[in-house]
């Protein structure tokens, strides 16, 4: 693919990606895969996903109170628990708006260890990382944002994502289309959505405006993004994700050039 190399021309030191068929094939990639990159906030969907393993598992319930008064999993992993960024009260009551939530993913963590009686990180190990072969994976750190890793892991994760093998087909659907439909909040980096729709753990694109995918990826397009200059996202209409990481914190750069790589990538798949 022609379009991967436009990761070249992006204000960074270093940028690999990737995207991948949804039969778990490359149909491209540039830059170093085996690199590895700080995710920042891309760790929350491996955080999420581990939690779901651990819901069908049985170790927790998306129903299980988790997080502030009248918060459960479900809350958490949709960030409509109302907890703040960075705060362990909430700022609002549970289901009326969606306030994006690290310290919602570090009480989701902490609540699926003291269930299974596992620590999270050995859980994330054990459960998802391992069984996918992500060697270049380091999770460490907070549940929302510590995580290290390689074009080639996310890659992987990325076709887990689109042909599920850990979970069941039905539960990725699930995490994959609106929780708490109808919510308002802020897209950090891309101001007020109304609605800010997201599944258990993933971003959906649905008709937000502005965005950090491409004007061309569909309505059904998920993923997730991260300040240290990360994103991958999967369109189920194009039959496809994409995988793309650097090492200069997100800024307007990245608002200014990922839209237009999605795009380009879009359009030499559909080609």
């Amino acid at each position: 693919m022609d379009s991967v190399r436009m990761v070249e021309q992006w204000p960074v030191g270093h940028a690999a990606t990737a995207v991948v068929r949804a039969d778990g094939t490359l149909a491209g990639a540039h830059g170093d895969q085996q690199r590895q990159f700080r995710l920042a906030s891309v760790t929350k969907p491996l955080t999420a996903y581990a939690a779901l393993i651990a819901v069908e598992e049985g170790a927790v319930h998306l129903d299980d109170p988790a997080g502030p008064e009248g918060s459960t999993v479900a809350h958490l992993l949709a960030h409509a628990s109302g907890l703040a960024f960075d705060e362990h009260k909430a700022a609002w009551a549970p289901g009326r708006r969606r306030l994006y939530s690290n310290s919602g993913f570090e009480q989701l963590a902490d609540h699926v260890a003291k269930r299974s009686g596992i620590p999270f990180a050995d859980y994330v190990r054990d459960g998802l990382l391992g069984p996918l072969g992500m060697t270049g994976t380091v999770f460490e750190g907070s549940p929302a944002s510590g995580a290290r890793s390689t074009v080639a892991d996310l890659a992987r994760f990325v076709a887990e994502l689109m042909a599920p093998a850990l979970l069941d087909p039905a539960t990725v659907e699930q995490a994959t289309t609106v929780r708490f439909p109808g919510l308002d909040g802020v897209l950090p980096g891309f101001g007020m959505q109304r609605p800010n729709d997201w599944g258990l753990g993933f971003d959906l694109r649905d008709g937000k405006s502005p965005h950090w995918t491409g004007s061309t990826n569909s309505p059904r397009t998920y993923g997730h993004f991260g300040q240290a200059g990360t994103f991958f996202w999967v369109d189920p209409d194009v039959g496809a994700a994409c995988v793309a990481l650097a090492d200069r914190d997100f800024g307007s750069w990245a608002a200014e050039a990922w839209p237009p790589y999605s795009d380009a990538v879009i359009a030499e798949l559909r080609a």
